[in-house]
């Protein structure tokens, strides 16, 4: 078993959810809420876990959505107020993670979750959350180790708080838990693992020591996610593609790019946000390019890009070898919001880490260019 203390404090192995009383006992927790959702509990991995807890007996909500909502939240303070709870258990992908952060934040700190946007400053004010232990079930996101926040307010709108106070307190990555993930799920996930550390490998942000976590993410994903999507019983697959995934997460801490900054306000239209940003990812990729020549050649090593493709070429070939789509129009997304998306998508935060500034006009391109 293998205990990293980076960031947070990680167990990391086959079989780590079963030092999940010890964690909970450590953390001094004695009425839990467990957050998650009901394909998680559909999969019996619900049950693995609460029996893992024992004789901790987390209280449960299950009501999670694909993408977050403000709505799941408001009923988790409810669920917490009325039980007592004093801590939280997120087990799931992304959207229980975010969910939990948000539960976190305002179990401690009271107020709406917008008073925390990180657009509008917010997220300066977020002081020490309650304590967490996050237990992903897909190797993809990062949100376990992640500083960010993710959710769709009650008005539809999309916003993000991001703090490293919001970082779970411990972290329990199990890969025996996404052996039954299925192919469609594990390449949309590994694609977003991915795209982590791409994007931050060319972040703006000068952090030499997350570039490193970045650029070995790729070199995992790029290896081993292909594998773990054709053979989801490979065990050193689903390891190597979780430590991918937690890779991706740590690197945030470098900031992403401009296929997040359109890939955010997109998933408004309720698009799974990993097959989003692998369609994003080339444009972005080539966009960079002229700027970004050294990071984009660390990448391509990584990667191990044959020499007479270029980097946005070979990605786009490594995404539809996955099964995943490659361009909008397949995923459905209509061409007249496109403007919107891109206005929003120069707005957001994440723009200003992107090396090269894209503006309205070259995300619409960009987009345009996706459908």
């Amino acid at each position: 078993m293998a205990l990293i203390q980076y960031i947070s404090r990680i167990q990391f192995d086959f079989g780590a959810v079963s030092l999940l009383a010890e964690e909970i006992a450590r953390l001094g927790l004695k009425r839990p809420l467990l957050v998650t959702d009901k394909g998680v509990a559909a999969a019996g991995i619900l049950d693995r876990v609460l029996d893992a807890a024992k004789p901790s007996q987390p209280v449960v909500y299950k009501g999670t959505t694909e993408n977050p909502t403000e709505q799941s939240l408001l009923a988790c303070l409810d669920l917490w107020a009325e039980q007592g709870c004093d801590g939280l258990i997120a087990l799931g992908g992304g959207s229980p993670i975010d969910l939990s952060k948000a539960v976190a934040l305002l179990a401690s700190h009271g107020g709406n979750l917008a008073d925390y946007n990180v657009k509008t400053g917010g997220s300066e004010k977020i002081g020490k959350v309650a304590p967490q232990i996050a237990i992903p079930t897909a190797a993809g996101t990062g949100a376990e180790i992640g500083r960010a926040c993710v959710m769709s307010l009650l008005d539809g709108s999309k916003m993000v708080a991001v703090n490293l106070n919001m970082v779970a307190d411990t972290i329990i990555c199990d890969p025996e838990l996404t052996l039954t993930l299925p192919a469609s799920l594990t390449a949309a996930t590994g694609i977003d693992a991915f795209s982590h550390g791409v994007e931050a490998a060319m972040s703006t942000m000068v952090n030499p020591p997350a570039e490193a976590i970045a650029l070995d993410c790729v070199a995992r994903a790029a290896k081993w996610l292909p594998v773990a999507v054709q053979d989801g019983q490979n065990r050193q697959a689903r390891w190597e593609m979780m430590m991918a995934a937690l890779e991706g997460g740590m690197c945030l801490q470098k900031g992403l790019g401009g296929a997040h900054a359109m890939g955010t306000p997109l998933g408004e239209l309720h698009l799974h946000h990993g097959r989003l940003i692998g369609v994003l990812l080339p444009h972005i990729v080539r966009f960079n390019a002229e700027v970004a020549q050294a990071a984009q050649a660390r990448i391509r090593t990584a990667a191990a890009v044959p020499d007479e493709m270029a980097l946005e070429d070979w990605i786009t070939d490594f995404t539809r070898s996955l099964g995943l789509p490659t361009t909008l129009g397949e995923m459905g997304v209509p061409t007249d919001i496109l403007p919107q998306i891109a206005t929003r998508a120069e707005a957001d935060h994440l723009t200003l880490t992107n090396p090269r500034k894209p503006i309205m006009a070259d995300y619409l391109k960009m987009l345009q260019s996706a459908m």
